[in-house]
């Protein structure tokens, strides 16, 4: 059964229609809860112990892991994608001449650090063209072969939610021994993503769209070939011992075990940490495929709307159900978004897409509101 509308679970006036959890998560009442708690702690110092710089981090990072099927010791807490995308290049071998795959019109942070690592080593940047008939798995598969160093791919398409299956093309790049690189951040959390069977050597996500948390805290999982690797910074929260805070001058080359070797410095965020480890909670507790299932209702149901109004989407067998594009050849009007958020309907064009994002808040009258104000404005 699909999940009951959970508007009331979350800070959502009446009369606003948000279809746009893609651009970023209204939040959580009790991610605004863990977070006021939080400035109170903040408030009073002397009640901060050394042992919570690692405590509230640790069962962050035990929750994340729980959500993509990981071991705690592969995850690490990073402030962004690009961060996290950032660890994975500096962390793989690419040698001149060979290739590096992304996706046409990819969101910028899983295509600069390739572009910067292609030109550092030589190497070459592949873009898959975007297929006609939305199947980026078989037009991704096309491309990788023995001349592959990286396949650097993201879930689904973050303009369309057009999907990539990762467990075939991680099973190709294996093959031709590439490194599969995943940006899960318009996916992770709405749509099931098991580490244990897509095998990828990197998967990052923002914090702050799906999964529900504030902005600067995100999360990286590292392959256990990877988690020797060096990491961007040299924090001192990173090296073993680093917990007996009368010992720090004692300098250890010995990290934390794992991929936490690879977190940002201050990640300990005392106001942060809460309000993620609050959402992600929340959506342990609803059940990631029950969220898939229940949001693709009402993607299939503006779809259907859309196509009555002439405009494309990509064939249902090669969508993901949380994230739709109503495509329009030629694209939208820069006045369309804003002439529907003067109607508190809110989503984003991204490329030729109306990009349209439900999440638990919204139920089919939100759908319908949206698509009886789109059609005066095509």
């Amino acid at each position: 059964m699909p999940i009951p509308s959970q508007r009331h679970l979350f800070e959502l006036p009446d009369g606003v229609t948000y279809l746009n959890c893609a651009y970023m998560s209204p939040q959580l009442r009790s991610v605004r809860a863990a977070g006021e708690a939080a400035l109170g702690l903040k408030a009073r110092p002397w009640r901060v112990k050394p042992e919570d710089f690692f405590t509230g981090s640790e069962a962050l990072r035990g929750l994340f892991a729980r959500l993509v099927g990981a071991d705690t010791d592969g995850v690490a807490l990073v402030p962004s994608a690009s961060y996290g995308t950032a660890v994975a290049a500096a962390n793989l071998r690419v040698r001149e001449g060979q290739r590096m795959v992304v996706l046409a019109e990819e969101f910028p942070s899983n295509v600069y650090p390739w572009r910067e690592l292609a030109r550092r080593e030589r190497a070459e940047v592949v873009t898959v063209a975007r297929p006609e008939d939305g199947d980026w798995t078989r037009a991704v598969l096309a491309e990788v072969d023995a001349r592959c160093a990286v396949v650097a791919v993201p879930h689904c398409h973050w303009t369309d939610g057009s999907y990539v299956d990762l467990v075939r093309v991680g099973a190709r790049a294996r093959e031709v021994g590439a490194a599969l690189v995943v940006d899960g951040t318009q996916s992770v959390g709405a749509l099931q993503l098991d580490v244990g069977t897509v095998r990828p050597d990197f998967l990052v996500a923002a914090g702050y769209k799906w999964l529900m948390g504030p902005y600067s805290l995100g999360y990286l999982y590292v392959a256990p070939q990877h988690r020797e690797g060096v990491p961007l910074e040299q924090n001192w929260l990173l090296r073993q011992g680093s917990e007996d805070f009368s010992r720090l001058v004692d300098y250890r080359d010995a990290y934390q075990p794992g991929a936490r070797r690879f977190d940002v410095g201050e990640r300990s965020n005392f106001q942060l940490v809460p309000m993620a480890a609050a959402a992600l909670e929340q959506l342990l507790a609803w059940g990631v495929e029950d969220v898939q299932r229940t949001l693709r209702a009402l993607t299939d149901r503006i779809a259907r709307g859309a196509t009555g109004l002439h405009l494309e989407v990509t064939p249902e067998a090669h969508r993901v159900g949380h994230l739709i594009g109503l495509r329009r050849r030629g694209g939208y009007a820069p006045t369309v978004a804003r002439r529907l958020a003067e109607q508190d309907i809110h989503v984003s064009v991204r490329g030729e897409n109306l990009r349209v994002s439900p999440h638990l808040y919204n139920t089919p009258e939100d759908v319908d509101r949206l698509l009886t104000a789109l059609a005066p404005l095509l």
